[in-house]
């Protein structure tokens, strides 16, 4: 397939085409991912996540800066809330990431969440899927920022980093016990304002209370500071790149990469059996104009939620064995 050919040889505008066919459900993007699947699994996958206004994209850009130092391609996915107008992504890669434009072993791609839960968008999992296709050797996703329902990124990601910043409501989205959960490594932000160090106490003394990290990977809480001073800010940002490292190095060390990588790959599944089943039977009821009748069955108590799904699903799965 020539598109799958393009991509495996790093064509940036066939994979930007792609990502945008499996955004809009064309069907044929579904057949070009089965194609690419076999080439991927070598990238490592960074999730970076956090409150809104906290910087990641401020970070990913230093982080995209290190590793473009030590001669590593990079693929950025950024997670962004969607247009009512449009169904795109509001926030712009290339306004956030403009100084990597031109360099052809970057590629940043905006995502709109449209409507998906959990902070990240539904074509995410694909879209990683072709980074990796492409040769990007770290790929890190960026979420849209929406609280406690970020814990979707760990589905994803090898790696996850936490960022907050003192003074916007961190110390109590610290505790949550999602947060905490998935958080491999936690990055304070403007780590030299006030109440930076109150923020770091309460982080680590809820990491050392708590049991709640499923592996013995004690998660850390690292400072960044001098947003002001580009250099020293990247200093901070490549000691976040160093623990990554490390991070990544005891994940393969302990054997415990591959349960990551076997959660990711049931997510997957799952994701990829709704898109069979579930897509498919709601299509064939909005095209027969049977929603509308649905729900006002539902709103008048004729009938309830499950025996209606139970309904539609006889019918629509009776007459495809039919046919």
């Amino acid at each position: 397939m020539e598109k799958a050919r393009r991509i495996l040889q790093g064509d940036i505008r066939t994979a930007s085409h792609l990502i945008r066919d499996i955004e809009d459900n064309v069907p044929e993007a579904k057949s070009i991912i089965s194609h690419l699947f076999p080439h991927t699994g070598k990238a490592y996958v960074i999730g970076v996540t956090g409150s809104p206004g906290a910087g990641k994209s401020t970070i990913i850009d230093c982080i995209i800066e290190s590793y473009r130092s030590m001669s590593k391609s990079v693929g950025v996915l950024l997670v962004d809330p969607t247009s009512p107008f449009t169904g795109g992504a509001i926030l712009g890669d290339r306004i956030r990431m403009q100084r990597h434009i031109g360099d052809k072993e970057v590629f940043v791609r905006s995502l709109a969440t449209r409507g998906a839960l959990g902070g990240l968008s539904k074509a995410v999992g694909d879209a990683i899927h072709i980074l990796d296709a492409m040769g990007k050797d770290v790929i890190i996703i960026e979420t849209v920022g929406t609280g406690q329902q970020e814990v979707e990124i760990i589905n994803h990601a090898h790696t996850v980093v936490v960022v907050l910043v003192p003074g916007m409501g961190d110390e109590i989205q610290a505790i949550k016990a999602g947060i905490m959960e998935i958080g491999d490594i936690f990055v304070i932000n403007k780590g030299d304002t006030r109440g930076a160090s109150k923020l770091s106490s309460e982080i680590q003394g809820i990491l050392e209370l708590s049991s709640c990290h499923p592996e013995s990977w004690h998660p850390h809480v690292m400072r960044i500071e001098s947003m002001d001073e580009p250099e020293r800010f990247q200093e901070s940002v490549n000691r976040v790149v160093t623990k990554i490292t490390e991070h990544m190095s005891y994940l393969i060390e302990q054997n415990l990469l591959k349960e990551r990588i076997r959660r990711k790959t049931v997510n997957e599944f799952v994701d990829a059996l709704k898109s069979v089943i579930f897509e498919p039977v709601m299509d064939h009821i909005i095209r027969k104009g049977e929603l509308d009748k649905i729900v006002d069955r539902l709103m008048k108590k004729e009938t309830d939620p499950y025996s209606c799904a139970e309904e539609v699903a006889r019918e629509y799965f009776q007459n495809h064995n039919d046919k």
